[in-house]
C-alpha cells in the first residue's frame, strides 16, 4: 500500500488539522443523533420527518412535488417515500397525483400536520438552542455558519445556493 502512487500523493493532515477534523466528525456524528432523540422522545417524529413537515410548511399551499421535496430534504426518493408514508398514516401529510407530464406525486401538509409541526417546533428549537446556539458565543456561531456555508458550497453547490445569506456583521471589528 505504501508503494501505491496514489497513497504517496495524499496530502496527509497535520496533527493540528487532524485534531480539528476529529472535532468536526464528533459534531457531525453527535448533533443529528441528539436532535433526533429529542424529537422522537417529545414529538414522536424523527429528525427527517420533522424536516419534511418544515419543508412543506414553508411552501405556498403546503405542498411540493415529491422529487422536489426529496431535494429540499436532502433525502433519496425512497427514504422520502417511507417517511411520507409514516406521516400520511398519522394524518399529517397527504399524497396525490399531480398534473403534467409523467407520473408525478405531490405531498401536501394537512391542517393536522401543521398543528403537529407547531406543537413540535418549540421543543426542537429549545434543543437546537441548548446544543448549539447557547453553547457558542455570537462570534463562534457566526464563524460556524460561515464555515458550514463554505463546506456546503463544496459538497453541494445547488444546496449552497438555497442557504440564507449571513446577517450583516454586528459592526465590531474582529481580529
Amino acid at each position: 500500500m505504501a508503494d501505491d502512487p496514489e497513497v504517496q500523493q495524499v496530502r496527509w493532515l497535520s496533527p493540528e488539522q487532524l485534531q480539528e477534523w476529529v472535532a468536526v466528525m464528533g459534531l457531525v456524528m453527535t448533533l443529528p443523533a441528539s436532535l433526533d432523540a429529542q424529537l422522537r422522545r417529545e414529538a414522536g417524529l424523527n429528525l427527517f420527518e420533522y424536516h419534511v413537515l418544515v419543508e412543506l410548511a414553508e411552501t405556498e399551499g403546503g405542498m411540493r412535488v415529491m422529487s422536489e421535496l426529496a431535494v429540499h430534504t436532502r433525502g433519496s426518493l425512497s427514504r422520502l417515500s417511507h417517511a411520507v408514508s409514516r406521516l400520511e398514516a398519522a394524518g399529517w401529510v397527504e399524497r396525490r397525483a399531480c398534473g403534467g407530464a409523467g407520473r408525478r406525486t405531490e405531498a401536501r401538509l394537512t391542517p393536522a400536520g401543521r398543528e403537529k409541526l407547531e406543537q413540535s417546533a418549540p421543543g426542537h428549537v429549545r434543543e437546537a438552542r441548548r446544543l448549539v446556539i447557547d453553547a457558542l458565543t455570537p462570534e463562534q456561531l457566526e464563524d460556524l455558519g460561515a464555515a458550514a456555508r463554505a463546506i456546503v458550497a463544496v459538497t453541494d453547490p445547488e444546496i449552497a445556493a438555497t442557504l440564507p445569506e449571513p446577517a450583516p456583521s454586528r459592526g465590531t471589528p474582529r481580529g
